[in-house]
């Protein structure tokens, strides 16, 4: 059986401990805060969840049960809040259902568990992350250059990158 929004949502809400859930898509705006629904016509996505960088691989976890594949980890470098996104974007594929998540971490220290023991695919992803925004994924088993040279000291997608 595949999974519902709503369903999806309350596993969210369960995890970041809200009160409510996010509102109905019945016109009215979606919720302000971690568990957003949106519209997907607009957004690429049905639900943008906001969690602390300790808990992606419990985000990620909530997915897996569920039955979503991974589509794409990707960065955002934030340089003048000083701080690093590192965005997940998850697909379930049966359900109609595009779940991104977001977690922010310090530019100055930016670093977050890794997911790759919940989808092993996560693990190419979070090299090039890593490769473009120096964003390190603790406990990868292998954080290696995937796409730079293995000497480049250098993060090409930092805003304030000068090549």
């Amino acid at each position: 059986m595949s999974p519902t929004i709503d369903q999806i949502c309350g596993r969210f809400t369960e995890l970041l401990g809200q009160a409510a859930a996010a509102a109905p898509q019945d016109g009215a705006a979606p919720a302000a805060g971690p568990v957003r629904r949106t519209d997907h016509s607009q957004k690429g996505c049905d639900l943008d969840v906001i969690v602390s960088p300790l808990q992606v691989a419990a985000a990620a976890e909530i997915l897996d049960r569920e039955g979503f594949g991974l589509d794409a980890v990707t960065g955002v470098d934030w340089l003048a809040q000083g701080e690093m996104e590192v965005v997940y974007d998850y697909f379930h594929p049966v359900a109609p259902l595009r779940v991104t998540i977001r977690a922010r971490v310090p530019r100055a220290e930016p670093e977050l568990p890794t997911i790759s023991a919940v989808f092993p695919g996560a693990n190419w992803h979070e090299r090039e992350t890593h490769d473009f925004f120096g964003i390190r994924f603790l406990g990868h088993p292998n954080l290696t250059p995937l796409l730079l040279p293995e000497d480049a000291d250098y993060h090409p997608l930092r805003k304030d990158y000068k090549p």
